[in-house]
């Protein structure tokens, strides 16, 4: 029987492969941000890859595929369609410039460097509990889907739909010519100032639980995953460096912090009455 090791190795090679492939086109057009849009079909890609080497047999199999692929396609024909849309990420030409600066690297060196090689691993951590929870079982580690795995069935279709959600509504927020400069404070975004970041992390605590109930040794080698996203959502890449950019380009949007849950959604607070 192929050893899991095995599959996260092939994984990891064939993930490295289509990111310096991702690299050499970024390279023609002198734009990085679309690997925003790659980072859900990556791991579409390594769940895929997992069955095709242990098996698609199991109920639980199945399931955390269909959610795993539900998820990133979904997810990534949104960034993709952002991305044609709004052309390059501020973000990644700040990222970049500060790394040629600092380091004197050329432009596909920073791009090499800062962003694609630093993707691939961060990417393949997140997927873990949809890589391991697919091997477990697929190749019959498991044994019959049981709670765990119904309850997290239901975490991640919530987390799939609420975010769907928030990304539709503010989508249609940014069409309308009227709200430009304006902070979107009405639906989900009334409750989390955040209901994309929410329903990702919800979505992959969801996988998570499905892979947990595969087993203990699942459970634990892909706890790093969800811990990670949600830290990444939350205080590095996502929640923080978007806000730090959205106090100054939106006047009212330290009045919508001040009322407004950050993360996870809740009621929320009176508007402050001005004297």
């Amino acid at each position: 029987m192929i050893g899991v090791w095995q599959v996260l190795a092939v994984n990891f090679v064939c993930l490295s492969i289509v990111i310096v492939g991702l690299w050499l086109g970024a390279r023609e057009i002198r734009d990085v941000s679309f690997v925003d849009a790659f980072w859900p079909f990556g791991m579409v890609l390594l769940a895929w890859g997992t069955v095709l080497q242990a098996g698609i047999e199991g109920q639980r199999t199945q399931i955390l595929l269909l959610l795993v692929t539900l998820w990133g396609l979904r997810l990534a024909t949104h960034l993709l369609l952002r991305w044609r849309a709004q052309g390059e990420d501020l973000r990644y030409r700040r990222i970049l410039a500060g790394a040629m600066e600092s380091r004197g690297w050329s432009w596909d060196t920073a791009a090499l460097v800062a962003v694609f090689l630093v993707q691939a691993p961060l990417l393949f951590v997140t997927c873990l509990p949809a890589q391991i929870g697919l091997y477990a079982s697929a190749t019959a580690i498991a044994g019959p889907i049981g709670a765990l795995a119904k309850i997290g069935a239901l975490a991640a279709i919530a987390g799939i739909v609420f975010e769907s959600v928030g990304d539709a509504q503010l989508a249609a927020f940014r069409r309308n010519p009227a709200n430009r400069g304006k902070v979107l404070d009405a639906g989900l975004w009334r409750y989390t100032r955040h209901p994309n970041y929410f329903g990702d992390a919800l979505t992959w605590w969801g996988l998570w639980l499905i892979a947990a109930d595969a087993g203990l040794w699942a459970a634990l080698a892909s706890l790093i995953g969800p811990v990670f996203l949600t830290f990444t959502l939350t205080r590095w890449s996502g929640k923080a460096l978007l806000e730090k950019g959205l106090h100054k380009t939106r006047p009212g949007y330290a009045d919508y912090v001040e009322r407004t849950s950050g993360f996870v959604p809740w009621l929320p607070k009176p508007r402050a009455i001005k004297a």
